[in-house]
């Protein structure tokens, strides 16, 4: 068994219940693993959410946390991937002054050829959106931020598998 440290997205279909955030992060908690990111939302399935985690552990680490997440009375099924197995991408915004937008023509070509989209423009500000790979987004980050930015916020990573899992025919099985 490789002990080599790598990325892995962790994807867990549960029941939407109160109080699961708190015993998912209680798993990281208790084994010292950092989340770098946590995603939620609902997921393919009606009355199904997803959760989307990413943490850098072993493989060996990736296996036994599955497994506790699956002992959860609320968890349907859990899996882990390795960046290689997954499509994924994050979003983020960046809000920056309006003058900025018309006096600096570096902000226009750093906007183009990051394909950067300008969500809104008014008198005060402009806010750009962007999805993309961590990287494409820090480099942009650090682009834009010689000119000063107002507020920056980058969402959790949202990823599908290349490879099938399968839950939704589980569930229907699971159900009939």
């Amino acid at each position: 068994m490789s002990e080599d440290i790598k990325s892995y997205t962790i994807s867990i279909y549960t029941e939407n219940n109160i109080g699961l955030l708190n015993r998912v992060s209680a798993i990281f908690q208790r084994r010292h693993i950092n989340i770098e990111s946590l995603t939620t939302s609902q997921s393919e399935i009606e009355g199904v959410n997803r959760f989307v985690i990413v943490v850098n552990i072993c493989e060996d680490q990736a296996k036994k946390i599955v497994g506790q997440f699956e002992k959860q009375i609320e968890v349907i099924k859990a899996y882990y991937h390795t960046e290689d197995q997954t499509i994924f991408t994050e979003s983020c915004m960046f809000k920056i002054k309006s003058e900025l937008l018309f006096e600096e023509p570096q902000i226009q070509n750093i906007i183009k050829e990051s394909n950067t989209r300008i969500v809104t423009v008014n008198k005060e500000f402009f806010v750009l959106e962007k999805s993309g790979r961590r990287h494409e987004i820090e480099a942009l980050r650090r682009d834009l931020n010689v000119f000063g930015i107002m507020q920056f916020v980058r969402s959790g990573r949202i990823a599908v598998t290349k490879d099938e899992m399968k839950i939704t025919e589980m569930l229907d099985a699971f159900n009939n």
